[in-house]
């Protein structure tokens, strides 16, 4: 919903109707009302800012389809129907696709960049498959990430400013490359690297493709699940499902997959009746 005077009006796009894959354009109220956001349309660091927070609140980072052996499909049409009409959530290559063909809508400057993860695997031994955004405002680059799961920045992460003391992420220059830094405890903690290069379309499709398909994925073989929450947020990696209030956390494990189920409808909004025969290769009862 969009209230308020001096804001501007939806742009006049299609509702994702008929075959999914005719869909080329977004539909920006449709998405809207997904992550209830009531903010102004014009593009601004203020725009840019809560519909990011909007959306990391609203759509879940999930695999569920991948670990269920269905194609993720990055068409416009294919990614709203699952994110925005069936209220599923994704992982970077959806939640990349969407937000920026919403920001493109809005009239913001959106590129978009394949990286190296390195948080657990080395930079010579990291393929590129993270997708990211970058977003031109008044003048200054920012990182937007909806996608990278339980270390996704909530908030847009200037390349230009200097690192501010308080904030929970950064950028580095490092050679060519570009660095997502946060903290873990007293360490720092590097997230992902690229050069921060336009990236053709065709290089999302073939890492989407890895990351969905390969036998050697973590996608493939671990459920991975996050959600932010008003008092921070549900993540679960395989079994085990941690739940952030504040500076505070505590942890359980699922029983079974009837657990899942019922975690998936109370704390992710996914009703998926087909969880009850997921296999989790990481899991031994689940596999």
């Amino acid at each position: 919903m969009v209230c308020g005077t001096g804001r501007r009006t939806l742009p006049g796009l299609p509702a994702a109707r008929g075959r999914l894959s005719d869909v080329t354009r977004v539909d920006v109220a449709a998405y809207l009302a997904r992550i209830g956001a009531s903010v102004d349309l014009r593009p601004s660091m203020q725009t840019l800012a809560a519909l990011l927070r909007s959306h990391l609140r609203a759509i879940p980072f999930e695999n569920l389809d991948v670990l269920l052996g269905r194609p993720v499909a990055l068409g416009i049409g294919a990614v709203q129907h699952k994110l925005v009409d069936a209220r599923r959530g994704g992982y970077c290559f959806e939640h990349a696709t969407l937000f920026g063909a919403v920001l493109d809508a809005l009239g913001f400057e959106t590129v978009r960049h394949a990286a190296r993860v390195v948080l657990y695997t080395p930079r010579d031994k990291s393929p590129r498959t993270h997708m990211l955004l970058t977003v031109r405002v008044d003048g200054v680059r920012h990182v937007v990430d909806p996608g990278f799961g339980g270390l996704a920045p909530a908030a847009p992460v200037s390349l230009d400013a200097p690192r501010d003391g308080t904030a929970a992420h950064w950028m580095v220059r490092d050679g060519d490359d570009w660095v997502l830094r946060t903290t873990a405890g007293e360490r720092h903690v590097d997230c992902w690297r690229s050069p921060l290069v336009a990236d053709p379309d065709v290089d999302f499709v073939v890492g989407n493709h890895y990351t969905s398909t390969h036998p050697d994925s973590p996608f493939r073989n671990r459920l991975m699940l996050r959600i932010a929450t008003d008092a921070g947020s549900v993540s679960v990696m395989n079994r085990e499902v941690t739940v952030a209030r504040g500076a505070s956390t505590s942890s359980m494990l699922l029983a079974d997959r009837a657990a899942l189920s019922a975690m998936l409808s109370a704390d992710f909004g996914i009703d998926l009746p087909e969880v009850a025969s997921l296999r989790v290769p990481a899991v031994e009862a689940w596999r």
